[in-house]
């Protein structure tokens, strides 16, 4: 028995000696891993998936297999590589090595178990950087870098350095501070029951750690971000108070349940730094917004990305739901605000860009709504501040030169005030009154618009030298015609005239009509000579020409960064020329159309179409009126003054013509020169100033058609806009011959050139007599200055009745998208809401016809209303291929589309050009629209 306990005592003693002589791994071996090993095996992607960040990782090995047999040195293949027992050799050859006693130490410890941390010690091999003490600026551990009110409004917390501070809410005293906070505080948010606390910070390229506070007491709950290998920026509790997301600048975005603190899912989320994280209304999506320029949304349940937002042009700061959770809202340094509609909620789906709004003159930091969502606060590096309306995200007012940056925003739970906390440790509060929330008042000037009575009388006479200077101007009284001549180079002709406040008034030139040299140019001035401001154009938007150059004719292929961003009829400025958005990009190697849609494109405002080389910048501009104070945006405001080189249609040639609206009752000036400041007897002109007059002309392409039975044929109305008529023209068919029917009427939309109809011939129709020829009547019909105006515009012509074509097509329903109204003997009726995108069937009957049949591209769905479009067309358009009589096409609206009733049509690029039976599309909007 003795000898027992002799032998034990003897044992036990032993392994204790062994124990004692073991490396500890917190003091002994991790630092070995941290310096030969980290670089490589390490972060998102380590070399043969080996990574030695965590003791688990270490221990689990790679993708050879188990790094490490405890106890067993030759069977670990890290020491074989380590010792250069196999290849290849580790670290490499031509990396520092190993010292003989780091090797020892490395072979004691596998001998003895590779054993791990001891209890209390953390499990990551990278707890320690080596860096030099570098002490902060003056108040810089006060920085307030956190802020937020409770949910009741009675406390906040503000974050700074290394703690978090509980504040009353109307004094601001200190009620408790909760430290310990490794780094800077990020950010720190109440649970919705106001009873807890999340925290997050970290030490950057170390680690990050979100804690848990219970506010009462103040004991610490919980901590969070084992695996988080750099500083966090964001921890969220959901709303249930059940999850915790982390996430900063390790890019990933890792899932905890609070009840016992455990992983729940790890997500490698972005390519880029994660600064904040956001969970919608009901927790089931979280949205996260990233430096790789993206924000995510992401489905919580179990990890699914459901989409990226890409449109961003930077760095994203700031993410948020709005608190209906219909849209979502980030922001970021490219000192834009983008909002999306919120639809991907159970699926991954494309969530539709809103509103994009060009919002601070640097980067935006962070973003703030009041609680029923009527309003937007955003701060800026600018050091402004600024409130915006929602959902139009419409800018009501702005607070500039603030003492510093505005780092945190909290609103309080009235919606009626801001708490906000800047970088130099001062704070703020700053109160929403309903007068902040109301469209600002527009003072520009907003003359209405006189008619001047003309009776087509104009008196000519002569222009007399010396007329070149604004105190030498020659008299003239409207309406007036002068012959005149620039004679020399530089030469200029001005006359005075008087004018009325609101009058608007014509000045034409006419020289390259009439084979004259001059290339002319007007321009107005003021009494004093000075130019007349026309209008502001204040940029809304910026971009810049992606593809080529663009000459100064077509009216195509504009190519622009970030189209996404723009819509239909907005103005683009494009180095001095205003042009109009026509038609939107319609695949990858297309660009937008600008009006007219075809042929040389227009301008606006009076400026002149120049040539533009590739990354020319461009501006989506919005007029403004003289007058009026633009609001700053960090964007120019161009000023456009009453001016002309070539007639804005493009319709004369080298020909000016400029509109004149007198700001105000006085004396004017109108100066006429050469624009390349030539001269010379062959610089002869005749300029007409006259009262404005609006008209209009209409022409028929498509007269004498051929129609099969059962098929249709397509006409096309084209319309000339006189002295800035830019109404809808209604245009009536009558008179056609039995059996005969057309899309009558055919609407001309305000401000296009452009529409289409169809003449149908029933099976069984009879061709027309001789005695029929020329009966049918074309009327268009328009309202100009409150007056109906009615003008006979033509006749068919001859029309006349061809057998059945070997190819028909025809529109039909796709089961009830469109909810489609049939009726016998009536077109076939849908409807779509703005914004939406329904579907129908082209069917086409092939009478021995085999090739494809194409239907169109861009221009698929004819005599659509602008904005609605024939989508998803691809490359080759709408197309029936071989073998095939039918294909599913989709019709999607525009948000801003308004309310119209109007008739449709598809056209068979064979075979004469078949054209279906017209159908009518009616755009209604939704009764839970009307307000926005």
């Amino acid at each position: 028995m003795k000898m027992t306990k002799t032998i034990l005592w003897t044992a036990l003693t032993l392994l204790s000696c062994e124990l004692q002589a073991s490396p500890d791994f917190t003091k002994d071996i991790a630092p070995i891993f941290r310096e030969y090993c980290a670089g490589c095996h390490s972060g998102a992607d380590p070399d043969g998936e080996f990574s030695v960040e965590t003791f688990m990782s270490l221990k689990g090995g790679g993708e050879s297999g188990k790094a490490i047999v405890d106890g067993d040195v030759q069977s670990s293949l890290l020491m074989r590589l380590v010792n250069g027992e196999e290849k290849p050799k580790m670290p490499p050859r031509r990396e520092p090595q190993l010292s003989d006693a780091q090797k020892a130490l490395l072979n004691d410890w596998v001998k003895a178990g590779a054993r791990g941390p001891k209890e209390g010690e953390p499990l990551t091999l990278m707890t320690d950087l080596n860096v030099p003490e570098v002490k902060s600026g003056q108040g810089a551990d006060d920085a307030i870098t956190a802020l937020e009110l409770s949910p009741d409004g009675k406390t906040m917390v503000v974050g700074r350095y290394g703690a978090v501070d509980l504040l009353d809410a109307k004094t601001s005293k200190r009620i408790k501070r909760f430290e310990g906070h490794p780094g800077k505080v990020n950010a720190a948010h109440f649970s919705k029951d106001g009873t807890k606390l999340i925290v997050a910070s970290g030490i950057t390229g170390l680690s990050g750690k979100a804690v848990l506070w219970e506010i009462a007491s103040g004991k610490k709950l919980a901590e969070f971000g084992e695996g988080h290998a750099d500083v966090l920026f964001d921890a969220e509790l959901s709303p249930s108070g059940k999850l915790i997301a982390t996430a900063g600048y390790d890019r990933f975005i890792r899932f905890w349940n609070v009840a016992d603190g455990n992983l729940i899912r790890v997500i490698e989320a972005h390519n880029g730094a994660i600064f904040d994280l956001a969970f919608n209304k009901d927790g089931s999506i979280l949205a996260s917004a990233s430096g790789d320029e993206t924000s995510k949304l992401w489905r919580v349940s179990d990890g699914e990305r459901l989409d990226t937002l890409n449109q961003p042009q930077a760095e994203q700061f700031t993410v948020l739901f709005t608190p209906d959770d219909k849209y979502v809202l980030s922001a970021g340094a490219d000192n834009r605000i983008r909002m999306w509609q919120l639809v991907s909620r159970g699926k991954p789906q494309i969530n539709p860009l809103i509103h994009s709004r060009f919002a601070h003159e640097d980067d935006i930091l962070q973003m703030a709504t009041d609680p029923k969502g009527r309003w937007l606060m955003t701060s800026s590096a600018d050091r402004s501040l600024k409130l915006w309306t929602l959902p139009d995200v419409g800018q009501r007012r702005m607070w500039d030169k603030q003492p510093d940056v505005a780092f945190a925003l909290s609103v309080e739970s009235s919606g009626s005030a801001v708490r906000l906390a800047r970088m130099n440790n001062s704070m703020d509060r700053i109160k929403i009154t309903p007068a902040d929330l109301k469209p600002r008042e527009i003072k520009g000037r907003d003359l209405a618009a006189t008619t001047v009575m003309f009776d087509g009388d104009l008196k000519e006479l002569s222009e007399k030298e010396p007329n070149n200077e604004p105190g030498k101007a020659q008299s003239i009284s409207l309406p007036q015609v002068v012959k005149g001549m620039i004679g020399e180079m530089d030469d200029t002709d001005i006359f005075a005239f008087d004018a009325k406040a609101g009058q608007e008034w014509m000045f034409d030139v006419e020289a390259a009509r009439k084979k004259s040299k001059l290339d002319s140019k007007l321009e107005i001035l003021d009494a004093k000579g000075a130019p007349v401001l026309q209008v502001n154009l204040q940029a809304v938007r910026d971009s810049w020409l992606t593809f080529r150059g663009k000459d100064s004719y077509t009216a195509g292929d504009f190519r622009v960064h970030n189209w996404r961003e723009m819509d239909l009829n907005e103005y683009l400025f494009v180095n001095g020329e205003v042009v109009k958005l026509f038609l939107y990009p319609r695949g990858p190697d297309s660009g937008f159309k600008v009006y007219p849609g075809f042929d040389r494109r227009h301008n606006y405002f009076g400026t002149t179409a120049k040539a533009h080389p590739l990354g020319q910048n461009c501006f989506i501009v919005q007029p403004l009126a003289p007058g009026t104070e633009p609001v700053p945006n960090g964007l120019p405001v161009f000023p456009i003054y009453y001016e002309n080189d070539d007639e804005s249609q493009r319709r004369w040639g080298n020909d000016s013509q400029l509109r004149l609206q007198a700001p105000a009752d006085g004396r004017y000036m109108v100066k006429i020169s050469d624009v390349r400041g030539f001269g010379g007897k062959d610089f002869h002109y005749t300029l007409t100033a006259r009262p404005r007059t609006p008209d209009f002309e209409v022409k028929i392409a498509g007269a004498n058609p051929k129609v099969g039975a059962g098929s249709g044929k397509e006409f096309e109305l084209r319309v000339e806009r006189k002295d800035g008529f830019e109404g809808p023209i209604e245009v009536v068919v009558e008179n056609l011959p039995t059996g005969f029917t057309s899309s009558s009427p055919v609407v001309i939309e305000q401000g296009h050139f452009k529409a289409w109809g169809v003449i149908n011939a029933a099976t069984n129709a009879v061709a027309p007599t001789a005695e029929m020829k020329g009966q049918s009547r074309l009327i268009a019909k328009a309202m100009i200055q409150g007056r109906e105006v009615s003008k006979e515009i033509g006749t068919f012509g001859d029309i006349k009745l061809e057998k059945t074509p070997k190819v028909t097509v025809a529109i039909l329903p796709d089961g009830e998208s469109g909810r489609p109204l049939v009726a016998d003997g009536k077109p076939l009726e849908l409807t779509i809401h703005p914004g939406e995108t329904i579907t129908a069937v082209a069917r086409v009957q092939r009478r021995e016809f085999k090739p494809r049949i194409a239907l169109g591209k861009e221009d698929s769905g004819r005599n659509l209303p602008h904005g609605v479009y024939v989508d998803n067309i691809g490359l080759n358009g709408l197309l029936i291929v071989e073998g095939e009589t039918e294909r599913q096409f989709f019709i999607t609206a525009a948000k801003w589309v308004p309310e119209s009733t109007r008739s449709f049509h598809l056209v068979a690029g064979v075979e004469g050009n078949q054209a279906s039976l017209p159908v009518i599309l009616h755009v209604k909007h939704r009764k839970d629209m009307a307000e926005k």
